[in-house]
């Protein structure tokens, strides 16, 4: 009996997932984005009278891809591929699978081909260079239609919308990095989706906000049929697809909800009892407002900035040690730097021993970085007692304003 695993799961009619399905994988862009719940990359056979692969996976499976692959068809018959991004996650199997089928034509961007000659080295690959608008015809009445994502997230990126199934494949957009057995969004554990989806956006695409709203609106003009967005990561959208691309709309506007968030690291305590009275604060006087205390040296920064995202304001408080502050919290002003986060107001804390220049670091790098810091306060000498601790209440209610 022929017990070969079959790898592909059926999209809509001659489309099919042929992904990696990754429940271990832990990290993500070498270690600068934590996965807590798994992760896929997914790429797509399309088997109308062009048989058309639609990206890879990571070098790490390209040859449980490329083995997978061979089980369902000959290689030979693949008449195109197309590389909506030439990151590794997308492309890495890519040179494995161009020493089996040399000349294969690969649809992609002119970027693309600069990334993809950049990473692998190889300039004589048969490189088909598009741009939003092109289109190529796959038979059946079917064609591809490609759309240049300009920086969602790499200059590079692309979709690929398919007429006739009016399938989206959306690369880098829309989706999450979190595993999926069933694939499709709808059969996913909907709380953990949304809070996948929101910590994808916040942590990879918020810098680029003002590029997704532009390309949200360009999208809906096109006023396409949608009714799979095929994402690269994670769950696929089926039912109501548009819901995630009104949620990016939303997300893309300066998002904010009633929520306050904490951040310190502290040496001996002190800053930490300071964070904690202001949460105290803030649920005193205003008892709707959520609030959020994390330590920067014991939780994730991905999952910090994912609160960071979704609140009007925060606080961020260390110690001075050298003249400065902790590397810890530098380190996590530098990644909060790179997010470009706007519209939020911020309030600084800290403790000191000798010189006291933590709160006037915190407040310079917080205003560079576009947050609207509030002028109160709270500078404490050695360990806070009760004068202290008061300040809460003014640098309060000057970020509840």
């Amino acid at each position: 009996q022929n017990m070969e695993v079959i790898m592909r799961k059926h999209i809509k009619n001659n489309v099919s997932w042929v992904g990696k399905i990754d429940w271990e994988l832990q990290e993500f862009h070498g270690s600068d984005y934590t996965i807590n719940n798994g992760s896929s990359q997914n790429a797509y056979l399309i088997e109308e009278e062009k048989t058309v692969l639609i990206d890879t996976v990571w070098k790490p499976h390209s040859s449980e891809f490329i083995d997978n692959l061979e089980s369902e068809i000959d290689l030979n018959t693949i008449d195109f591929i197309v590389c909506n991004h030439g990151e590794v996650d997308h492309s890495g199997s890519l040179p494995a699978l161009m020493e089996k089928i040399p000349n294969t034509p690969i649809y992609c961007t002119e970027n693309a081909v600069k990334s993809l000659v950049g990473q692998y080295h190889h300039p004589e690959w048969n490189f088909k260079t598009v741009k939003t608008g092109d289109s190529v015809d796959i038979g059946n009445g079917k064609s591809l239609v490609f759309v240049e994502m300009r920086m969602l997230h790499w200059p590079d990126s692309m979709a690929t919308y398919m007429t006739g199934d009016n399938i989206l494949f959306s690369n880098d957009a829309f989706g999450q990095h979190f595993a999926v057995e069933e694939l499709w969004a709808d059969k996913a554990d909907q709380c953990r989706l949304w809070e996948e989806a929101l910590k994808y956006y916040a942590n990879i695409l918020n810098p680029f906000s003002q590029l997704v709203k532009a390309k949200v609106e360009e999208i809906q003009k096109l006023n396409l049929p949608i009714d799979i967005i095929a994402t690269s990561h994670g769950a696929i959208w089926r039912e109501n697809p548009m819901q995630i691309v009104e949620k990016y709309y939303e997300w893309s506007q300066a998002y904010q909800e009633d929520q306050i968030t904490i951040v310190y690291d502290t040496m001996w305590d002190g800053t930490k009892k300071l964070a904690h009275k202001i949460a105290e604060e803030i649920a005193k006087q205003s008892p709707d407002t959520r609030v959020k205390i994390f330590n920067i040296s014991k939780t994730n920064k991905n999952d910090i900035m994912t609160e960071v995202f979704k609140s009007k304001a925060i606080a961020v408080g260390s110690p001075t040690v050298g003249n400065s502050v902790l590397s810890s919290v530098a380190g996590w002003l530098d990644f909060l730097r790179e997010l470009k986060f706007k519209n939020k107001k911020a309030a600084v804390f800290g403790t000191y021993g000798w010189s006291g220049e933590s709160t006037k670091v915190l407040r310079e790098e917080l205003t560079k970085y576009g947050f609207s810091v509030v002028e109160p306060e709270i500078k404490c000498n050695w360990n806070p007692e009760e004068s202290d601790f008061n300040k809460a209440e003014a640098l309060v209610s000057a970020l509840l304003v």
